[in-house]
């Protein structure tokens, strides 16, 4: 009796078991995530620049959900991501101490009624070492059994991180607003010479927010007759992520060398411009190993709002000194 007692309850554990992975691997559960208060990110630094997502679990089916979720949620979710490279990052030393380490991990058994959902934020730099400025693809796996059961998980949708140079190579150069308050940049109504000014100083200092400050990048993406037409030829959502990939790939210098070249220095030449066009010539020299290169920049201007913009430049060579 007692043996027969013991198999019923085995069994009814390994049912309620199976009902709560169907629940949460079929189609009735989702996990979403998304940029909780998003600002702009840089390398390193979790504490004071942290990467925070918002998670939410959702029943999207017609009977109640039930989970486990761990008071410490590093044993109840991971994130991956990638860059543009295909290079996953690498989990923090926090996260693997904890995972490898012997410790009693509490939980609670959450319920969801059908059409409810169960929100909390976690900071992504807890988990992964962001150490490089790119873009990086992230998705998050949610574990309803925990971390000690991997088997039973759910994956999210997936999101396009920019994590930008970090603005205290800033030093020496005066500049519209101080890199201790990049977040609040905003362009201002200068004239064309201070805009193609403070974006080439940007660019020295690789301070990459002020040096896409005053540039139209959709007129510069257009430059490209095939990047044109495809850009014509599709909705707002790849459109969007069309700009995104070609402002990552001007950053890493995959293309439109040119307009991303770092001067060792510049002049001035000659501004023009009437109320809504102008142009500004500039003369820059590049460094070789046994030269100074040359060249005549000329960056075409136009007025929106009272803030002028780059939109198209041309560049000739002027020989080598």
């Amino acid at each position: 009796m007692k043996r027969t007692l013991l198999a019923i309850i085995a069994i009814f554990t390994v049912f309620a078991q199976s009902v709560v992975a169907q629940n949460v691997t079929g189609q009735n559960a989702d996990v979403a995530i998304r940029f909780y208060d998003r600002t702009m990110y840089y390398p390193g630094d979790a504490e004071n620049n942290p990467v925070y997502v918002h998670v939410t679990v959702r029943n999207t089916g017609s009977d109640t959900l039930r989970f486990k979720l761990a008071d410490d949620r590093m044993f109840s979710i991971d994130f991956t991501a990638f860059t543009v490279k295909n290079a996953q990052l690498a989990a923090t030393e926090r996260l693997t101490r904890k995972r490898t380490t012997n410790q009693t991990v509490y939980f609670r058994e959450i319920s969801l009624e059908p059409g409810e959902e169960y929100s909390f934020v976690e900071n992504l730099k807890d988990y992964l070492v962001v150490d490089e400025p790119s873009i990086y693809y992230i998705k998050l796996t949610f574990y309803p059994e925990l971390y000690r059961n991997p088997k039973v998980k759910l994956s999210s949708n997936r999101l396009s991180l920019e994590v930008r140079p970090s603005p205290t190579a800033a030093a020496g150069t005066v500049l519209p607003v101080k890199a201790e308050v990049a977040t609040l940049l905003q362009p201002e109504a200068i004239s064309p010479d201070k805009v193609i000014e403070q974006t080439i100083i940007a660019r020295q200092k690789s301070l990459w927010d002020q040096y896409f400050l005053y540039m139209d990048l959709e007129e510069m993406l257009k430059r490209d007759p095939g990047r044109s037409r495809r850009y014509n030829s599709v909705g707002a959502d790849e459109r969007s992520q069309m700009l995104r990939s070609f402002k990552s790939d001007l950053m890493q210098q995959r293309i439109d060398s040119d307009i991303v070249a770092i001067p060792l220095k510049f002049t001035i030449d000659t501004t023009t411009y009437s109320q809504t066009e102008g142009s500004v010539k500039v003369i820059e020299w590049f460094k070789n190993e046994t030269y100074l290169e040359r060249k005549m920049y000329t960056y075409f201007v136009r007025q929106r709002d009272g803030i002028w913009q780059i939109y198209d430049y041309t560049v000739d060579n002027l020989g080598t000194e």
